[in-house]
């Protein structure tokens, strides 16, 4: 308690020791409470009176909105229209154009400062946001652009851990001479007590019960001019906002509006979908199940329409504006091993409306559900080698073409038939023509075989084409490749002092990410778990866990990804099983 009371002083030095203490209590109980949000960042929340009042993110400490107002001094304060307050509580970033003016000026911000944002007409702060820019940047952008990353908001999840109470009504501090004026004359007008302040957010509730009738038509016609003149600014800013905007929108070319998509669709995926433990991430697992689920309705990225024409080259350029770091961890297979969330492009960029950060976090856990780990449809296939070529022609297959077994068992049968090759004594037999001698027959075998058994016809005649594998992943198409797939090595290995490791290679042809693998293992078997690259290779990688744990990978492989067996190379040298006495 008395290294946070140290931390508090530090942060806001605004507070006296007086205020200190009472935030800070002695006695009274404070409770801590480790949350997580949807990206799984953990963030520490400290309670007191069953409100919270300070929450941490990477050792740096913010008011919630129920500090704010018991301090409302506490940061520099930034006011916006009460329409705005919806926007912030769904997940959006505070824009410029939203922001009042004030005659007397802004307070004097840097970047990064941390700010309140409070309503027109009230003191009382609604939300905490870090500014992106000085407000001399503001002044000279000319009020434009993204203003403040807001953290957190009255209405959010952090403010329903409390007891939910509104925002009291605090009257705003009148410092302008021709306020000062304008106030008495309202006092005058009134010949009563004035009415020193009126919240013009409609969530606020203003108690007019005990007030004369007089006094109750004064107080509905103050509220009701304040709220319909802030509320055409408000609608005359936003509309103006998208007037100028649809206006770029259409003087863009088609190319330009899918890099702008692309862009979007990028940043929104990042601060709302992908989280640290997602990481290393596939790149085309964050095509796929991330970006395209922040596609607006009625649009479709297409990266062949936009300037890049490979997303690889997209990511490149993100890679080079240091957003986040791709490796190819296997050949022609890249991940994305690192983000920095907290680069000013991804804390800048504002969540398009339809998209609130409850259905984010929703989609995020729907997303998590949905991308289980399934096995690919590993089929063996078979191509015509030159030496095959006659025995093929006649069915109107060349060199290349690939078969599957069953279509070359028929063609086979069809040849047999249509050239009358089968043995009239004995119809299990196959008499060998010219060019089956040819094509299936070793030269110290043409002299002395004549006749071919079926099967032993049909293992020849596969054997003699080229091994030729398709792969098919879950929801994406067909992948064919030359020669026969690589099954899962398993080996242990023995280190110094009699140590053993267990070592898996080739994971990647069977969409397994190594790193991901390693997590897993590490998680399960409390060993440690690191990538190495294969020896002799430089775009392989191997997992290297301690210990003899092909127990545990057989369960994962066999069982969870339900892999067929015959694609795992070592399961034999798990462990045996002490025989009880």
């Amino acid at each position: 308690r008395r290294k946070l009371r140290t931390d508090v002083a530090a942060a806001f030095p605004n507070l006296s020791a007086e205020q200190l203490t009472e935030f800070i209590p002695n006695k009274e109980e404070l409770n801590v409470i480790k949350i997580y949000c949807h990206k799984g960042e953990a963030v520490t929340v400290y309670v007191n009176n069953r409100n919270p009042i300070l929450f941490e993110i990477e050792k740096a400490l913010y008011p919630t909105v129920y500090t704010l107002w018991v301090y409302p001094h506490l940061l520099p304060a930034f006011s916006t229209w009460p329409p705005v307050l919806q926007k912030l509580a769904g997940g959006a970033d505070l824009m410029l154009p939203g922001v009042i003016v004030p005659s007397s000026g802004f307070p004097q911000v840097e970047r990064g400062t941390l700010c309140a944002v409070t309503l027109s007409g009230n003191r009382a702060p609604v939300a905490v946001a870090v500014a992106t820019m000085s407000t001399a940047e503001m002044l000279a952008a000319g009020m434009k652009g993204k203003g403040f990353a807001v953290l957190h908001t009255y209405m959010d999840h952090l403010w329903e851990y409390g007891d939910k109470s509104n925002p009291p009504t605090l009257a705003p501090l009148v410092t302008d001479s021709a306020e000062k004026e304008s106030a008495e004359d309202e006092e005058e007008m009134e010949g009563k007590e004035p009415v020193s302040s009126f919240s013009a957010d409609p969530l606020q509730h203003v108690d007019v019960g005990d007030l004369s009738l007089k006094e109750r038509d004064s107080c509905a016609t103050l509220l009701g001019t304040e709220v319909l003149g802030e509320n055409r600014a408000a609608e005359t800013a936003e509309d103006a906002n998208t007037e100028v905007q649809q206006e770029a929108e259409d003087s863009r070319t088609p190319q330009e509006q899918m890099d702008a998509l692309f862009n979007q669709c990028f940043f929104h995926a990042l601060k709302c979908k992908v989280k640290k433990s997602d990481l290393p991430l596939l790149t085309s697992t964050f095509l796929r199940s991330h970006m395209f689920s922040c596609c607006p309705a009625g649009q479709q990225l297409d990266i062949k329409k936009s300037s890049y024409k490979k997303f690889s080259k997209f990511l490149q350029c993100m890679q080079h504006q240091k957003i986040l770091q791709v490796k190819e961890l296997s050949k022609g297979v890249e991940s994305i091993v690192e983000v920095d969330w907290k680069h000013p492009d991804i804390k800048a960029f504002a969540v398009p409306e339809g998209f609130s950060s409850a259905s984010a976090a929703q989609d995020s856990k729907n997303e998590e559900r949905e991308q289980v780990y399934h096995a690919p449809e590993i089929i063996p296939l078979y191509g015509v080698s030159t030496k095959m070529i006659p025995l093929f022609q006649e069915s109107g297959h060349r060199k290349g073409s690939i078969l599957s077994s069953s279509e070359v068992r028929n063609i086979i049968v069809n040849y047999v038939k249509t050239n009358e090759l089968v043995d009239e004594t004995n119809k299990n037999f196959v008499k060998v023509n010219a060019i089956l001698c040819d094509c299936l027959l070793d030269k110290s075998e043409q002299d002395e075989i004549s006749s071919l058994k079926w099967d032993d016809l049909l293992s020849r005649c596969l054997e003699r084409l080229q091994p030729v594998h398709q792969v098919t992943f879950f929801g994406q198409e067909p992948i064919v490749r030359k020669g026969n797939i690589e099954p899962i090595n398993i080996t242990v290995a023995q280190r110094s002092s009699n140590k053993k490791v267990t070592v898996i290679k080739n994971l990647e042809p069977y969409g397994l990410d190594p790193q991901c693998v390693a997590n897993i293992l590490q998680q399960r078997v409390q060993a440690s778990a690191t990538i190495a690259p294969v020896p002799g290779t430089k775009d392989r990688v191997q997992v290297q866990i301690q210990g003899n744990q092909i127990h545990h990978l057989a369960k994962m492989l066999l069982e969870e990804y339900q892999l067929p067996r015959k694609y795992i190379q070592g399961l034999e040298k798990a462990p045996k099983l002490g025989r009880k006495k």
